[in-house]
Order: structure tokens, then C-alpha cells, then sequence
């Protein structure tokens, strides 16, 4: 995710308990929808598409941070 970042992620991760946070949120959601994912349950469809759109949220905060620098939005 965003290699373009990836000095700053790590910056972040070590100096932002905020990003940090929100980094392992999106990491736990990425893996939770893979191994739902696997199972390939037709009745898994709402959960999965529901944590996709939650990772999707983490992922235009974190990616606010990178651009906007520490503190990202005031939101959140």
C-alpha cells in the first residue's frame, strides 16, 4: 500500500500511535477479508463488501496523513 510513502509510513508507524492504529486496522481488515474471501460462502457477501468499504475508509485516512502530513484530518 502506497510504496511512493513507504519511508514515511514507517516514520509514522514508529512516531504516530494514531497511524499506527489506524495501519494495523487496515492490515487486520485486509487479512479478516482474505480468509473470508477463501471460504467462498455466497451468504459471507454483505460481511465482506461491509469491511471492504470500513478498509476503504482507513485507507483515505492513512493516505490523508501521507499527503497532509502528521495528523492527517481532524477527524477520526
Amino acid at each position: 500500500m502506497f510504496p511512493e510513502y513507504r519511508e514515511r509510513i514507517a516514520e509514522l508507524r514508529a512516531n504516530d500511535r494514531h497511524f499506527s492504529r489506524l495501519f494495523d486496522q487496515h492490515n487486520a481488515l485486509d487479512h479478516e477479508i482474505k480468509n473470508l474471501e477463501d471460504r467462498r460462502t455466497p451468504s459471507l457477501h454483505s460481511e465482506i463488501e461491509k469491511l471492504k468499504k470500513e478498509k476503504l475508509l482507513i485507507k483515505e485516512k492513512l493516505y490523508a496523513f501521507l499527503k497532509n502530513g502528521a495528523g492527517g484530518t481532524a477527524s477520526a
